[in-house]
């Protein structure tokens, strides 16, 4: 019988971080992250990473993996995500899944079978010097299906899609074979409201230093090139501090595109009908309804 796990998902700036850790205590569970920019180290603001005082002793899990100069998919996310959750559920906790990433989280919650490819370091060079044009249009002639289903806007995963069809003639379809029986609770808001937070919550992090983190992974070696495909944030942040925009345009330039990356993510989770919905201030109602996770 599949061991059961809880999932909180939806946009940005919805409130996962903090329903999750509330249902943790509640349900003696721990956090595995799914988030593709918070696996990586040094990038917290930018990420919007949860702190140590937010976490209130809940472990949390796969945050601060790898460095910013390297590439990290959605394969080296789901081996890890698959031995943190067992781990978890060995010592007889509930692994709650937390993130926006919706492709991470389907391949824990269907348990997609991803091709095992090699990473073709030559073409990944001559690709990451590609527009996101250029990588787009090239998918969509080698592989016009996986091209319909892709984030388009992910240069990462155009990258992998464009590197694995490159090898194998085209990109399989994809397999599930799902190790877990999930519940998921996906948090919405109003649009009006959601913008609202995004821009709240994006002032917060530059008053809290976002700009200053962009500038010292910089300095540490990670390029302007790199720091542009790593999300929204980083990438105006990036054009901010090599004077290609001023701070104001910055500012307005990133509550457009966050926003806008709010719909993507929500287009995407959307397609799930398995998802229960409820929106962050219905947390009591949502603790009463799955205040025994362990019993579906």
């Amino acid at each position: 019988m599949q061991q059961k796990i809880l999932v909180i998902l939806g946009p940005t700036s919805s409130g996962k971080s903090d329903l999750a850790v509330r249902l943790a205590k509640k349900f003696n569970g721990e956090i595995v992250s799914a988030d593709s920019r918070q696996v990586y180290r040094g990038f917290n603001l930018a990420s919007g990473k949860i702190t140590r005082a937010e976490m209130r002793g809940i472990p949390h899990h796969l945050l601060d993996l790898v460095s910013s100069k390297k590439i990290f998919t959605v394969t080296d996310y789901q081996k890890l995500a698959y031995q943190k959750i067992d781990n978890i559920l060995s010592r007889g906790k509930l692994p709650i899944i937390c993130g926006g990433t919706g492709f991470y989280i389907q391949s824990i919650i269907d348990g997609i079978v991803l091709p095992e490819v090699k990473n073709n370091q030559m073409l990944r060079k001559k690709l990451q010097n590609w527009s996101l044009k250029k990588l787009q249009e090239k998918l969509k002639k080698i592989d016009a299906a996986r091209f319909s289903e892709i984030d388009k806007n992910n240069k990462v995963r155009l990258i992998r899609a464009i590197e694995i069809a490159s090898e194998l003639g085209k990109v399989p379809k994809i397999k599930s074979a799902p190790k877990y029986r999930a519940v998921q609770i996906g948090l919405t808001l109003p649009k009006e409201k959601l913008a609202e937070r995004i821009k709240k919550r994006l002032a917060m992090r530059i008053c809290k230093g976002m700009i200053k983190e962009i500038a010292r992974l910089h300095n540490s070696g990670v390029s302007w090139k790199r720091l542009e495909e790593l999300g929204l944030e980083a990438r105006y942040v990036s054009l901010f501090l090599q004077n290609k925009i001023s701070r104001v345009q910055m500012i307005k330039d990133l509550e457009t595109k966050i926003i806008q990356y709010s719909k993507r993510q929500m287009t995407w989770f959307k397609r799930d009908k398995r998802i229960v919905w409820f929106e962050p201030n219905n947390l009591r109602q949502i603790e009463d309804k799955y205040k025994n996770p362990s019993s579906y």
